[in-house]
């Protein structure tokens, strides 16, 4: 199989879109746009992310030993493209805190973290976060398909 061949083939798995930060000491807030996200572990709270060997956020990431995972919300399309280098002019981001660490306003999920393991694999890096606090927002989520942002539509009925 192709290189081409097997990104189509992710990108037929649905995911939220997240934006993953970072904060070194004295310097400013570094994100990312990213769907290479999941849960780990209930007890404790675990999770994981997926940062590959060419993104600016890696070094910084090891560095801090901290990082947020943002799930954005709908309206927050134009953040994913910014943290994704797709938007041409710059444009400023607000960042808020929680547990000192910065995440994004109005994400529907701010998930702060302290990295309690990495693992090389492939050209990425997986990084285990251990969550240290949380905060949740009622809101639709971003949702990328096929390359493409999407929306949810209402709940189908099911048939068993």
């Amino acid at each position: 199989m192709d290189d081409r061949q097997f990104r189509n083939a992710m990108g037929k798995f649905a995911t939220g879109v997240t934006v993953i930060a970072t904060e070194v000491a004295g310097e400013e807030v570094h994100g990312m746009t990213a769907n290479g996200f999941m849960s780990v572990s209930l007890t404790p709270k675990l999770v994981v992310i997926s940062i590959g060997d060419k993104a600016k956020i890696l070094p910084k990431i090891k560095e801090s030993n901290i990082f947020t995972v943002n799930i954005l919300a709908a309206n927050q399309q134009e953040l994913s493209m910014i943290f994704a280098g797709q938007l041409k002019e710059h444009k400023e981001v607000i960042f808020d805190r929680l547990d000192g660490k910065p995440v994004i306003p109005g994400a529907i999920a701010q998930i702060a973290c302290e990295v309690s393991a990495e693992h090389v694999e492939g050209d990425h890096t997986l990084f285990i976060g251990k969550v240290t606090d949380i905060h949740l927002e009622d809101a639709e989520p971003l949702v990328f398909y096929s390359g493409r942002y999407r929306s949810l539509k209402e709940d189908l009925p099911v048939t068993v």
